[in-house]
């Protein structure tokens, strides 16, 4: 059997007659009627019964047709990706990220792949609440916290790179107050904390869950201090002014600690589960710009640049 078999068979058992399956292929009704005949003969089983009023399958039938159906669509599918990849990529892509990694780093990634890709146009939607991706049509999401729940299973996900969340302090802060010597000891420090995602209230903002070394058994500190906020980068600033002990991000701090602003806090122990994911709804048919911004960032992000280049050296360069 071919491709015009198995197209033929469908469209039979779809109109329900062999005049409205030859209309639907556009050619004339005696050829479906020849054809069908010469594929049952070939067979060698009765694929439709025929009456004067209505075409029904046999079981024979009904079993070709359930095979031909995703067969048809990998060749559609086939077909429509040969195509795509002879013209330039194009249309709109509706984003959402967190504020501080989409300001500091997604932004210039995506004003790269934008030059690289001048048909294809971006909105991104920065905020600290995860979207409804599918019912707000957007594309995907680049976020940084574990989704769980019913969505972690209608959605796929991808990770663009590692990430962990480090104690830091400014080095005047820890003339005045002291190195912590244990994570129990942080308990006595001015801590800085950051309450994104405010809508999880089950969330503990005051209860830093860490790891020490490549331990994979979790240890908890509940902190205190008199400044928070539901903005990272307000927090950052407090911290750079030698207000406190805070919790965040490599991606956020990494050059401040290079530059000296900013010194490790214990420095053996981090929060994980702080990768830089791609989420999007689940889908079989993501477009090519999709596909290939996915690609992108994970070049972009690969080996995590923020340890070693400034957000805005980001290159235009392609994937692979």
């Amino acid at each position: 059997m071919d491709r015009s078999d198995l197209e033929l068979v469908v469209a039979v058992r779809d109109h329900g007659s062999l005049a409205a399956a030859a209309r639907s292929l556009d050619v004339a009704a005696p050829m479906i009627t020849k054809r069908l005949a010469a594929l049952e003969l070939r067979l060698g089983h009765r694929l439709f019964q025929r009456t004067t009023r209505r075409v029904t399958p046999t079981a024979e039938g009904e079993t070709v047709c359930e095979r031909a159906v995703p067969l048809l669509q990998g060749f559609r599918a086939l077909e429509a990706e040969l195509l795509e990849r002879k013209t330039e990529p194009s249309g709109l892509i509706r984003l959402a990220a967190t504020f501080g990694f989409g300001r500091l780093w997604l932004g210039p990634a995506l004003a790269a792949f934008q030059e690289l890709y001048p048909r294809v146009s971006i909105q991104l939607q920065l905020t600290e609440q995860l979207p409804d991706l599918a019912g707000e049509g957007l594309d995907g999401a680049v976020w940084l916290w574990e989704v769980q729940g019913r969505q972690a299973a209608e959605w796929v996900s991808r990770r663009l790179a590692r990430n962990q969340r480090v104690l830091v302090a400014t080095p005047g802060y820890l003339r005045q107050r002291g190195m912590p010597a244990s994570l129990d000891a942080l308990q006595h420090h001015a801590c800085l904390v950051v309450r994104e995602n405010a809508s999880a209230h089950h969330q503990k903002f005051d209860t830093w869950t860490l790891y020490k070394g490549s331990s994979k058994t979790p240890e908890q500190v509940r902190v205190q201090g008199p400044l928070s906020s539901n903005s990272g980068e307000l927090v950052r600033d407090w911290c750079l002014d030698g207000r406190g002990i805070m919790l965040r991000s490599l991606w956020d701090v990494a050059h401040q600690l290079a530059s000296g602003q900013l010194v490790r806090v214990l420095d053996d122990h981090a929060m994980l589960e702080a990768d830089i994911q791609w989420l999007a709804p689940l889908r079989t048919d993501s477009p090519r710009r999709i596909r290939l911004l996915i690609d992108f960032l994970v070049v972009q992000f690969k080996g995590a640049p923020w340890e070693t280049t400034p957000p805005a050296a980001l290159q235009a360069e392609p994937p692979g």
